[in-house]
């Protein structure tokens, strides 16, 4: 196809591998096609200010592949269709995507790669329906969604998760204690059910499966009269009560759409404590899942995923996304990734692994 500059940026929050792709995509566009890429700044956002928008080198992407985070800088609040202005002292949401691709049509760039997860993405297809030509590349670490096998830094936040919970097992035996990590996962528990198997828990909350806080504690106290005086918990951070919600740090406003989680591990521990005599403590991971250098499976997904874009591109694959299935990059459309969620399966393979090593999953 007859390209010759393109525009990269990176939406929602971060995770290691961001820069690989990133690299992936640079390298592959100006080694074998000859293109010029752009870099847009902060997410969607960057394309409101062309100063966001510069061009991205070989020299640019040297060094970068052991680096967490972007170098190009995110945000999940961008949204061009919805997008918070002050006006008359209030906010309010405005659909500003016009501007967006006016401002693309200016760079000249004649393809965008969006790399994001399930929010970026959905902005990503809206733009396409507008004439932007656009090419997705999932990144979540919650790894949910549907249409790719595995998102490239879920890998990093598992070792990272895993790790904290060997940690953990040391002082919870030597004090005889419950120790609570509470990690990421709104709606997905992979990542407390993968590090939970990995690390050894004694008992795994996600929020595919309500639990029942009268369970767990009986759980505990049949480990503890078997001789085991300490148990581990890891719950996600969208786990809740059968028949409650789920745990809000801070409520949706009117510049946060979308609440913030945070608070599960705390009230899993008030609850527990109340039932067993038993000390009881609670370790937040939050944002070290997001960051540090991804492992050798996420540069190299990344890396992969980078050079499938491009290539996506030069053969006019628009409106699609990478993505792993089995060990082969191949692509999907953008609608069908965001259709809906890859959530655990109660009654998936995963879950039953878990459940026949003992670890009680909260009902």
């Amino acid at each position: 196809m007859n390209i010759s500059k393109i525009g990269i940026l990176t939406g929602g929050g971060d995770c290691p591998g961001l820069n690989a792709v990133i690299r992936g995509v640079v390298k592959s566009a100006i080694i074998r096609h000859g293109w010029q890429v752009i870099g847009i700044e902060d997410g969607f956002d960057g394309l409101l200010d062309l100063n966001k928008c510069k061009p991205l080198t070989l020299e640019s992407v040297r060094g970068i592949l052991p680096r967490g985070g972007t170098i190009l800088g995110t945000t999940n609040r961008g949204n061009p269709f919805d997008f918070p202005v002050k006006k008359d002292g209030k906010i309010i949401h405005m659909d500003i995507s016009d501007r967006v691709v006016e401002n693309i049509n200016t760079l000249g760039i004649e393809a965008l790669i969006a790399v994001g997860g399930e929010g970026s993405l959905k902005i990503a297809l809206e733009l396409a329906k507008k004439g932007v030509k656009v090419v997705g590349v999932p990144k979540t670490i919650d790894n949910d969604l549907r249409e790719t096998d595995l998102t490239f830094g879920y890998n990093t936040a598992l070792e990272t998760a895993t790790d904290a919970l060997d940690k953990l097992h040391t002082t919870a035996e030597s004090h005889h204690r419950v120790m609570i990590l509470e990690v990421m996962g709104r709606y997905a528990g992979w990542i407390a059910l993968e590090s939970g198997i990995a690390g050894g828990a004694d008992v795994i909350l996600i929020p595919e499966i309500p639990f029942n806080i009268e369970h767990i504690c009986s759980a505990i106290k049949k480990r503890s009269a078997r001789g085991s005086r300490f148990s581990i918990i890891v719950a996600a951070e969208g786990a809740f009560p059968s028949g409650g919600s789920r745990v809000v740090a801070r409520e949706a406003d009117e510049r946060d759409t979308i609440e913030r989680l945070g608070g599960i591990g705390q009230y899993v521990a008030k609850h527990i404590e109340h039932c067993l005599e038993m000390d009881v403590r609670v370790t937040v991971l939050g944002h070290l899942q997001r960051g540090g250098s991804p492992t050798t499976f996420d540069r190299a997904l990344g890396s992969r995923y980078g050079t499938k874009a491009v290539q996506m591109i030069s053969d006019g694959e628009f409106g699609r996304m990478a993505c792993l299935k089995g060990r082969s990059i191949t692509s999907v459309t953008i609608e069908e990734a965001t259709r809906d969620l890859k959530l655990v399966d109660r009654d998936g393979e995963i879950v039953r692994t878990a459940e026949d090593l003992g670890i009680m999953m909260g009902e």
